[in-house]
């Protein structure tokens, strides 16, 4: 067992130690920065002004980036150097192979799935005479967390063993019995558990896509919208020919924010199935892995795994963003 009494106010006296160096640090750039004047002494200033952001930077990004990185070869122990063992585990021991199929299945639905119903509403609600009411309503879950929304959610598929009159809690379960079925242990049942996971997902970022969306929509220009009305463009035309292809660089934006957000889910699987039933995805299993298993390597490999896989989303983002402006 830790003995916590001791270990608190080490903990907090490094705390304060670190505080304290950055301020002496930042007073130190501040002094020298009052010394320099003119456009060359700006230029000066300004890097001077960078160098705490480099340092955090440096510090709480990429040292232990590369760590991790350095840790991902190491057994899990972290002492034997085992190569690329742990990276193979990953695409080859079953249970890992479950956790990739799980997080493909998220970023492929969840993406989507949200994006598209967020544009739809948007649509469905502009200029309406209850708009900013309907966009309330569905951009309220945003307004919760994502553990608050599992535990909602968890709420809506609990189950009751069938037994004389036991009244289910769940709406899920309810709805079953009242059509005449027999409740159902939805959390429990593979591969369906992952999309009543995803579902919840959905729920929380259909609002962010549908308030992005929503104001690409009214940046297009009136007179456009008003020529085709006049040439009598029906609803679904102009939602091909003019809609869609004005807000498109908007849309990639949504969809790829959505997708890291969905790569990196956690609270959500943690709070509802807690990874088990073949649910788990690679930043619950590299948690897990790293916290619960004690397992430093294979942790390490996962979290390097996530972070290859959010390079792409993240590159493709900014070189649309890229476009989008010089256009």
């Amino acid at each position: 067992m830790f003995n916590t009494a001791s270990t608190t106010p080490e903990k907090i006296l490094q705390m304060l130690a670190a505080l304290l160096l950055f301020a002496a640090i930042l007073g130190v750039i501040l002094f020298i920065a009052a010394k320099f004047g003119g456009r060359r002494g700006d230029k000066v200033v300004a890097w001077l002004y960078l160098l705490p952001t480099v340092f955090l930077l440096a510090f709480g990004l990429v040292y232990p980036g590369l760590r991790t990185i350095y840790q991902s070869f190491f057994d899990a122990a972290g002492k034997t150097f085992i190569g690329l063992d742990n990276y193979t585990t990953i695409f080859s021991d079953n249970d890992q192979l479950t956790v990739l199929r799980n997080t493909v299945i998220w970023v492929v639905v969840v993406p989507f799935l949200a994006t598209a119903i967020g544009l739809v509403y948007a649509i469905l609600v502009d200029r309406s005479r209850f708009e900013s009411f309907a966009k309330a309503l569905i951009f309220l879950p945003m307004s919760i967390s994502f553990v608050a929304a599992s535990v909602i959610w968890k709420f809506m598929y609990e189950y009751r063993p069938d037994q004389g009159n036991v009244k289910q809690i769940g709406l899920i379960n309810q709805i079953i019995v009242w059509l005449g079925g027999k409740p159902v242990q939805l959390l429990i049942e593979s591969p369906l558990n992952t999309f009543l996971l995803i579902v919840v997902m959905i729920w929380i970022q259909a609002g962010f896509a549908m308030t992005i969306l929503s104001a690409a929509i009214k940046a297009i220009p009136d007179d456009i919208i008003e020529a085709a009305r006049l040439d009598g463009v029906n609803a679904w035309t102009m939602f091909r020919n003019i809609t869609l292809p004005s807000v498109q660089p908007t849309v990639v934006v949504v969809l790829t924010t959505i997708g890291i957000a969905t790569l990196k889910v956690f609270d959500i699987v943690r709070t509802m199935t807690g990874g088990q039933f073949k649910t788990s995805v690679v930043a619950n299993e590299f948690y897990s892995q790293t916290f619960r298993a004690d397992n430093q390597g294979l942790g390490a490999a996962l979290a390097v795994l996530l972070f290859i896989l959010v390079i792409p989303i993240v590159a493709y983002n900014i070189r649309t963003l890229r476009r989008s402006e010089a256009s």
